[in-house]
């Protein structure tokens, strides 16, 4: 396992669609684990393959509660309801933060490792996450949803996705 670098705005590779994976090998989940290693060490709750400089709908997130490590590839939005507004962050844009709306609970499915389909259901910050992950698979930047930025003296407990 290893860290890898954080691609940092404005490279390319941050606002393009992503490559479905069609491949579920070893390969696969050594990308897996060296991006939960790489979203740990840089203090991150979700971490999207574009962010490593790898063009595949991979995601992960971890809010650090007892739903643990959630491994969604080719992640489809099924249902969203409800709204929320809160602060934002991405390791991405080091020292930028904004709140952002986005929807309270989602339903969403996805394939594991192996490439065996799940559905997961979340609501409130683990959404949150969740949605911030899968923006990042289609080009889109939380920066865009920004609805007002926040000095860092605002944000108490907000980590970045």
């Amino acid at each position: 396992m290893a860290v890898k670098q954080i691609v940092l705005f404005p490279a390319e590779i941050l606002e393009k669609a992503c490559e479905t994976v069609t491949v579920f090998d070893k390969k696969l989940a050594k990308l897996l684990n060296d991006m939960y290693d790489t979203m740990i060490e840089f203090d991150g709750v979700g971490l999207a393959a574009p962010q490593i400089g790898i063009g595949k709908r991979i995601a992960i997130v971890d809010i650090d509660d007892d739903t643990g490590t959630i491994e969604l590839i080719n992640p489809e939005l099924i249902e969203a309801d409800g709204e929320q507004l809160g602060p934002e962050g991405c390791l991405s844009f080091p020292g930028v933060y904004g709140e952002v709306n986005r929807p309270f609970s989602i339903k969403v499915k996805a394939q594991d490792r192996k490439g065996k389909t799940y559905y997961i259901e979340a609501e409130d910050f683990l959404a949150r996450a969740i949605l911030h992950e899968m923006d990042h698979l289609d080009g889109v930047l939380f920066t865009a949803k920004i609805t007002r930025y926040l000095e860092e003296d605002e944000l108490e407990g907000v980590e970045a996705e």
